[in-house]
């Protein structure tokens, strides 16, 4: 079922194999949703809860879509007591990880008499989108929510598809009410992005929108970015391992269907120099399959975007993985710290035979929301830098700009900007008396 290639002759074929994942967004769906998106900025709450009745609940209305307090309740009535617990924990290890993240304001002065710095503020307002559907996943809530709030957040709210009765999942409720987020509204889809960027009677205008969704909601967060800020536009899952022999296959294989499982579109790359390694996990892997309730799921990303690569050194494998740029990198080699420094692009690094991807996915700290498709080259996990905004200080008293003035006044006129050099000359000419 998954192929073993010579990574030697295969690399290229394995770089087309990811990149063909990243065919773009559908350009045939992007008028039907800046339509919708139209029409919520001119009609607000009416529009949204138009969508909302045709998509998703056919009794909603402007007046009922926030959650009430009542309903949270209500949740942590249905979900069992030890699930409230592992919640808490996640939400906790989250926060202790994102809250070391914080910068500090600060100012300086310099020699010459100035003073420069930087404030270092949070984003008012930010929206979070959590998927709805067949699907629930809490776990989304708690990596978009607790850097927002350990940021500094005031004002965090969710909107999220309810289902065909009204009703959110009780463990998004939970997880959210854990997570300390403040709103949640009951709508999904382009319409509830349209929503949160423009803004409506019943739900807030907010400066950044985060979270993953369908197509339809990529294409909205594309499309509003500029009226609000956005996280990413995030591709399919992927998972590279690299293995030597003191590697476990057993672990490896259950580590790569992690992966495989999310969506079709899901990659799952093992590089090894060893044969062995390489034959063993495969065997594995498809005896794990065959257990696994998503099999469809799993047996089409493994045949379409999965392999095994052989290679001749670690090094050579590790530079493969930076050609990939993965969303997680699993590192399950002897001595792991000889290699972590060569390893330049990846969302996120696991190390050793005892870090698997899914406790990322949950419970370790950092939140899982990772740079997809090859974007860790140059892009970041979500982190509270994403909720945070910097405004630079500049104070100087005449001296202090004096000794600068004739520099400014060089860069102007080199420019040819007369009224910014002039703006310096005007003060120089008072100073002087002349």
């Amino acid at each position: 079922m998954i192929r073993i290639l010579n990574l030697a002759d295969g690399r290229d074929e394995l770089i087309r194999m990811l990149k063909s994942r990243n065919s773009g967004i559908s350009e045939e769906l992007t008028p039907k949703v800046r339509a919708i998106l139209d029409d919520v900025k001119q009609n607000g709450d009416e529009a949204v809860a138009k969508y909302t009745a045709m998509f998703d609940w056919s009794c909603a209305s402007p007046n009922e879509i926030r959650v009430t307090r009542e309903e949270i309740d209500e949740a942590y009535g249905i979900i069992e007591k030890e699930f409230i617990e592992t919640l808490k924990v996640s939400v906790e290890r989250v926060r202790k990880f994102h809250i070391k993240q914080k910068q500090n304001s600060w100012f300086d002065t310099e020699e010459q008499g100035g003073m420069l710095g930087q404030l270092v503020r949070a984003l008012d307002t930010v929206g979070l989108y959590v998927p709805g559907g067949k699907a629930a996943y809490p776990s989304s809530v708690i990596m978009t929510a607790v850097p927002a709030k350990s940021a500094g957040v005031k004002r965090l709210i969710i909107t999220t598809p309810p289902g065909k009765n009204g009703k959110i999942n009780p463990a998004i409720l939970v997880a959210a009410n854990e997570a300390g987020v403040d709103e949640i509204y009951k709508v999904g889809g382009a319409q509830a992005i349209g929503a949160m960027a423009f803004g409506t009677k019943t739900i807030p205008q907010v400066d950044k929108i985060v979270g993953p969704g369908n197509i339809f909601v990529t294409l909205a967060k594309k499309l509003v970015y500029g009226t609000v800020d956005i996280d990413m536009i995030a591709g399919p899952s992927e998972i590279l391992v690299i293995a030597d022999d003191s590697a476990v296959p057993e672990y490896v294989a259950a580590d790569l269907l992690s992966q495989a499982e999310h969506d079709e579109m899901a990659s799952a790359i093992l590089l090894t120099a060893s044969e062995n390694i390489a034959q063993q996990v495969k065997i594995h892997l498809e005896k794990q399959m065959e257990e696994l309730p998503r099999k469809e799921i799993v047996q089409k990303s493994i045949r379409d975007y999965g392999c095994i690569a052989v290679c001749s050194t670690l090094e050579d494998a590790i530079k493969t993985a930076n050609l990939v740029s993965p969303e997680h990198l699993e590192l399950c080699v002897e001595e792991p710290t000889k290699y972590l420094g060569l390893i330049r692009n990846a969302g996120a690094i696991f190390i050793g035979n005892f870090s698997p991807e899914p406790i990322g996915d949950y419970i370790a700290g950092p939140s899982h929301v990772l740079p997809t498709s090859g974007t860790a080259r140059f892009y970041s996990p979500l982190s509270v830098d994403h909720f945070m905004k910097k405004t630079s200080l500049i104070w100087f008293d005449q001296e202090s700009m004096n000794s600068l003035a004739e520099h400014v006044i060089r860069f102007a006129e080199k420019e040819e900007f007369q009224a910014h050099a002039n703006s310096l000359k005007v003060r120089l000419k008072n100073d002087r008396g002349n």
